[in-house]
């Protein structure tokens, strides 16, 4: 981070958002770090103090300026004032919205092309995949792990300095709203949207909801922009036809020959994927060091990316082939007893057909899923997991679940015609662990999967230790 002044601090809190004003302290101080956890605080470090679900920032400016932080954001009036020697203290209406007017303002300070991604299933997987190409060629920023929201994507803005030529940020949501409030503070330059799943519904509806949520990432947009859609999806594919209509740029990837960039063909190898892609007029060859034709298609948004930012295609394949997913995302882990596919990050029904798809590839083991509930699935719950439950029966051999909801993919299965006697639900995660003995055999490949809720990482540590 480049350093700020107390008074641009201000400057960018002013307004009808936050109105913020400076309780005591330096107009001309500076920070040259900004943290809303307080065990990250210290010298030349402003603490923000936010208001969450579960704690109140606030409780630990103390604490905070013990470790020798001097500058701090609040939105209510300190007893402690007598304790805070030495401060600069500016107080807002709401700590949160403020975090966000203060990234938009030092975001400005930089003239660099940013990338922005979303989608319902793989928006990390595919930032990851963008990251390993843009980065082959320019210094690059990204989210670290899942700072994608309100205060994550804040504080990836905050890490910019004068050495990066190039961002990459993903953007996560639950609700209307949060695309539009993200993009308004990192204005993309290029947008991705990997597609229209099914997470998020039950605060969002209904596809077309999400859709119209998720195109919230154009909404400040100029005509130099660029958004990069799935043109396979069956919602992303009808901005084709309004193409016209669109004041900015529109590219497209999949397998429809409308599409800016075609997918012709795809080999899956046991640790990597070739896959062959029509651009303009000639066929390239890449490589990915992952499996699964979803992977294939995020890598197809990462070519039009490079592609956009005047990269060539040598550039762009190798920085496929330098791709490192973040971690819990479709992580192989040969145990010598299992082949295990770690995929415990997160869950939709749409992600774990994916997943299916990418366990059904071992062909020469016995196939085990372990899933788990895909949970804020509102009314969509049952008929979710049985979609699930049908995708399961050409790709699995054993199924087991745990949860709730994940009972309807063994139920789905079963009336299907996948043999009862190869379906195992359980209403605990302990008791699933416990009888997995009962059940697997040695070279299964096992697939586990479940939202984040479920903690399902309980189950691959079991494996990964099992004799």
């Amino acid at each position: 981070m480049i350093s700020l002044k107390i008074k641009e601090v201000l400057e960018a809190t002013r307004g009808q958002k936050s109105n913020g004003r400076l309780v005591i302290g330096d107009l001309e101080a500076s920070l040259s770090s900004i943290v809303i956890d307080s065990r990250q605080a210290g010298p030349d470090t402003m603490f923000i103090a936010i208001i969450g679900e579960n704690t109140d920032g606030h409780k630990y400016i103390k604490s905070a300026y013990d470790l020798g932080c001097r500058t701090f954001m609040v939105s209510q009036e300190l007893d402690i004032l007598d304790q805070l020697d030495g401060s600069s203290i500016v107080c807002v209406d709401n700590t949160e919205l403020a975090m966000g007017q203060l990234a938009k303002y030092y975001k400005n300070k930089f003239d660099i092309p940013v990338v922005g991604i979303t989608g319902s299933v793989g928006k990390t997987t595919t930032r990851d995949m963008v990251y390993a190409v843009v980065s082959n060629k320019f210094r690059t920023l990204k989210n670290e792990k899942n700072l994608n929201n309100q205060f994550g994507v804040p504080l990836t803005i905050f890490n910019l300095d004068s050495s990066y030529e190039c961002a990459v940020i993903e953007m996560g949501m639950s609700g209307f709203g949060e695309i539009d409030y993200l993009a308004d503070i990192v204005r993309p330059d290029i947008a991705v949207i990997s597609n229209i799943g099914t997470s998020h519904i039950e605060h969002l509806g209904s596809q077309e909801g999400i859709f119209k949520a998720k195109m919230e990432i154009s909404d400040y947009f100029s005509e130099d922009s660029c958004l990069i859609v799935n043109g396979d999806d069956e919602y992303l594919s009808k901005l084709r036809a309004e193409k016209d209509a669109i004041s900015y740029s529109l590219c497209s990837f999949g397998k429809d020959w409308k599409n800016t960039i075609v997918l012709k063909s795809i080999e899956n190898l046991d640790n990597k994927t070739n896959f062959v892609v029509k651009i303009e007029d000639k066929e390239e060859e890449f490589s990915i060091p992952t499996v699964g034709e979803h992977n294939v298609y995020n890598a197809m948004s990462a070519i039009l990316v490079g592609l956009r930012l005047g990269m060539n295609i040598d550039e762009i394949r190798q920085g496929l082939m330098n791709f490192v997913a973040t971690g819990d995302r479709q992580n192989i882990i040969n145990t010598g007893k299992y082949l295990v596919i770690n995929d415990v990050y997160n869950a939709s029904p749409d992600s774990m057909i994916a997943s299916l798809k990418v366990l059904a590839l071992n062909k020469d083991r016995r196939k085990v899923a372990i899933l788990g509930d895909c949970l804020e699935m509102g009314d969509y719950e049952e008929e979710g997991h049985r979609r699930v439950g049908l995708q399961s029966v050409r790709r699995s051999d054993v199924i087991i679940t745990q949860g709730k909801a994940a009972r309807f993919i063994g139920i789905e299965a079963q009336e299907h015609g996948f043999d009862l006697s190869n379906i195992y639900h359980f209403d605990t995660k302990k008791e699933l662990i416990e009888d997995l003995k009962n059940i697997l055999e040695d070279q299964d490949a096992i697939l586990v999967k479940a939202s984040r809720g479920m903690a399902f990482e309980d189950i691959v540590n079991y494996l990964k230790e099992a004799k």
